[in-house]
């Protein structure tokens, strides 16, 4: 869905300006990359459709097959453009040779889990003794604290490595300065004009990095890293240099780099492409735990990370021990990898149930304070009681259903609220959060265009629901108001096959900034609508040649296009969705999501 404006001008795909979740249906490539596309085709022998896709996503003709085989070879620069990655390289290989005991602090999600297990890995490989420090997410906040450092330092660490955090850490890396231990930090987040004082700082995203990988996640620049670090000790003759394969660990980096959900472009793609073929040798015991304890049969998917596997990690950060995903993933051993991932698919039980408890009262709440949501600017929900590790699923799911940016605040008995938010495309959340920060409104606060947190009092709720109404109302009405499906092309039930799926993966793997083929599938009969569970809608569909397709809108039941669907039964609708392969007991079909539905004419 995109919220960019649109040209009256422009037709839109199959007449659709209205759909029934309120979007203008547009093709997504434009008449140059019609031609581009056809291009493509011809030049490489590449099928019309895979090459729409490419031609769709801004891929030139002779970047097409770069594009449908990437290579880290070819998409991974020399670590050294990584500004003061060789400095980080040579203080790690000095505490490989001098076996310094090193802590790694690490954040509480995916990517930090993924960054620290890898870190871990690298240095156990060379018998390092490493210790990985979590913080707890309600106790210590995200980034290193001095008490967590000087209880490191305490336990004998004589080099800190930090991995998705840091780069702010200022007062907190002191603390390492006055005991005289050296810090490395490894990260990917946005910094300001003040550094830490530290050894070396790898992050893409300083402002004196020239490297162009400011799309990396931590963990994709941790491998980076460790790259540079191999290759000085393979040059120096270490005798474990040579029989180690990082390639192997790029599982753990594609696993990161889909849950982090960044742009899949460049050398992202390079990593989530080869990752998934390590992921599906199921060398790494706790990974493979996971994919087990999830139930995921067929091979393994960004899907498969991004809603299946991520959510277990990422539990143990909400609700559980924040360090139960690290160590998972640095197990060697079955049996107790085996034991970690039940408790984490436990805990992700536990944190789905609280939040369907708390969704339902931030709904409510929602439909109380802004009704439909159409005059509202921003979303704002707040209870005391609430998780403070599940607002931002909360918020993701308001976002949803109301289309419009939306927070969560959970206050506690002092009256300190907790919250987080989720935007939509076009609106910039962090820059408000900052806004409110300056004018006093809130404790703290921060964030990127998409995402934010804050820190509220609760006396200030209703001053920041006012400011929040001020700064976004205008804004944000225009861009609801020119909401976009953009459609990649039309089939009908019978040309929704396998093969056709095969073809589009050879253009993948998809995920931010490269999405998933969407595809509209005109002037068929719906067959059959039910509802599934307590929040999906089952359809069938059929084309005027009597072939059938079987579709699936997730979480649709108390949407408008639910409502579409349950009420258009026997008609004939124009239906958009994503084409995707499903494994269920050893059988492999074809899985036609639901995005969007429309009258036809």
């Amino acid at each position: 869905m995109s919220n960019e404006p649109v040209d009256p001008v422009i037709r839109s795909f199959l007449s659709v300006d209205q759909s029934a979740s309120g979007q203008r249906w547009m093709s997504r490539a434009d008449q140059a990359g019609l031609n581009r596309a056809l291009a493509i085709s011809q030049v490489h022998g590449i099928s019309e459709l895979v090459a729409r896709v490419l031609a769709g996503r801004g891929v030139g003709v002779d970047d097409a097959p770069a594009f449908l085989d990437p290579t880290i070879r070819n998409l991974m620069p020399d670590p050294s453009t990584l500004t003061d990655c060789e400095k980080a390289a040579e203080r790690i290989a000095e505490a490989v040779n001098a076996k310094d005991r090193v802590a790694i602090f690490g954040d509480y999600d995916v990517d930090g889990a993924a960054s620290s297990a890898l870190m871990f890995r690298f240095l156990r490989h060379f018998g390092v003794e490493a210790e990985i420090y979590i913080p707890d997410r309600i106790f210590e906040g995200y980034g290193p604290n001095a008490a967590a450092i000087d209880q490191l330092i305490e336990r004998g660490a004589n080099l800190l490595i930090t991995v998705d955090c840091g780069s702010t850490s200022v007062e907190a890396l002191g603390a390492a300065e006055r005991r005289g231990v050296d810090v490395v930090v490894i990260d990917h987040h946005q910094m300001g004009h003040e550094m830490p004082v530290c050894h070396a700082l790898v992050n893409p995203n300083r402002e004196d990095d020239l490297s162009g990988q400011g799309h990396l996640c931590a963990a994709g620049v941790v491998f980076m890293v460790l790259v540079a670090t191999l290759r000085r000790l393979r040059e120096a003759g270490h005798p474990f240099a040579r029989s180690l394969d990082l390639l192997a660990w790029l599982d753990l980096v594609a696993l990161a780099t889909v849950c982090d959900v960044v742009p899949l472009k460049g050398l992202n793609r390079a990593y989530v492409t080869k990752g998934l073929i390590a992921a599906r040798h199921q060398n790494n015991a706790g990974l493979a735990a996971l994919l087990k304890v999830a139930g995921i049969g067929g091979p393994v998917t960004p899907y498969h990370f991004g809603f299946l596997v991520g959510p277990r990690i990422n539990a143990g950060g909400r609700i559980g021990d924040a360090a139960l995903g690290s160590r998972l993933l640095t197990l060697d051993d079955p049996a107790e990898a085996d034991q970690i991932a039940a408790k984490l698919d436990e805990l992700n039980r536990e944190r789905q149930a609280m939040e369907a408890i708390m969704l339902a009262e931030a709904e409510a709440e929602a439909l109380a304070e802004y009704g439909t949501g159409e005059t509202a600017g921003v979303i704002v929900t707040a209870k005391e009681g609430w998780h403070p590790g599940i607002v931002g699923l909360l918020a993701a799911r308001l976002k949803e259903r109301f289309k419009r940016p939306a927070f969560a605040i959970a206050f506690d008995p002092m009256g300190k609220g907790t919250g987080s938010g989720r935007s939509i495309n076009g609106f910039d959340l962090g820059r408000m959060v900052r806004a409110a920060v300056d004018n006093g409104i809130l404790a703290k606060g921060g964030g990127h265009a998409m995402a934010a947190g804050l820190t509220v009092e609760r006396g200030n709720l209703g001053r920041l629901r006012s400011f929040f109404d001020e700064q976004a109302t205008a804004q944000v009405s225009a861009l609801a108001a020119n909401q976009t499906l953009k459609i990649d092309g039309a089939i009908g039930a019978s040309g929704a096959t396998l093969a056709l799926v095969d073809q589009l993966e050879l253009a993948g793997p998809y995920g931010s900034g490269h999405p998933q083929p969407v595809f509209a599938v005109p002037l068929h009969r719906l067959k059959d609508v039910r509802p599934v569970g307590t929040t999906h809608i089952k359809v069938t569909l059929e084309g005027m040649d009597g072939s059938r397709l079987e579709g699936i809108a997730f979480r649709a039941a108390d949407t408008d296009l639910g409502h579409f669907l349950m009420n258009s039964r026997g008609n004939q609708i124009h239906v958009a969705g994503t084409l995707s392969a499903d494994h269920w007991q050893g059988n492999r079909r074809v899985q036609f999501r639901i995005l969007d539905a429309a009258k036809a004419p």
